[in-house]
């Protein structure tokens, strides 16, 4: 069984990791309004790994016997200067993200609940993938600019995710 604790704590990622597929959406939309739709493809795919997280989580809290409570999303940012001003935001959500988890799990450490452990060991690794793949685009626009046959090329590149 989970402990009132861990299962607030728990019920708060799940608030934060749909929040992070909201963004990703949002993002995707901005993207369709700049016709970048290979961005836009990748951020969709970026959304539903985010609800695939959230869902994690939910799924831990219900097998151990706990109460999902679903929190109130805030709106996420919807216009953007630039793609590269996107992706800085895209990264800074991501270093949040990571934020967060590292915290939940010292929460599980300190709870001594070691299922809970066990599942955000996984979140650790993923969120260390999440930021080097969103650093490499920020870099990489860094690079080619916000327009131009650079951008164009790296928008096709992007739209070959699959989700």
């Amino acid at each position: 069984m989970i402990s009132p604790k861990m299962q607030d704590a728990i019920n708060e990622q799940i608030k934060h990791e749909l929040h992070s597929a909201y963004v990703y959406l949002a993002m995707s939309a901005y993207c369709e309004a700049q016709n970048l739709t290979g961005f836009a493809t990748w951020m969709r795919a970026q959304h539903q790994e985010e609800t695939g997280h959230g869902m994690k989580f939910f799924e831990h809290v219900v097998d151990r016997d706990g109460r999902v409570t679903l929190l109130a999303l805030e709106q996420p940012p919807a216009d953007f200067k630039s793609p590269l001003e996107m992706m800085q935001t895209a990264l800074g959500h991501e270093r949040k993200v990571t934020g967060l988890v590292n915290r939940l799990y010292d929460l599980a450490v300190k709870e001594d609940d070691r299922p809970a452990q066990v599942l955000l060991d996984w979140f650790v690794a993923e969120q260390v993938e999440e930021e080097k793949t969103v650093t490499q685009i920020v870099e990489q626009l860094k690079l080619i600019g916000d327009s131009g046959v650079g951008l164009l090329i790296l928008d096709k590149e992007m739209g070959g995710r699959t989700a």
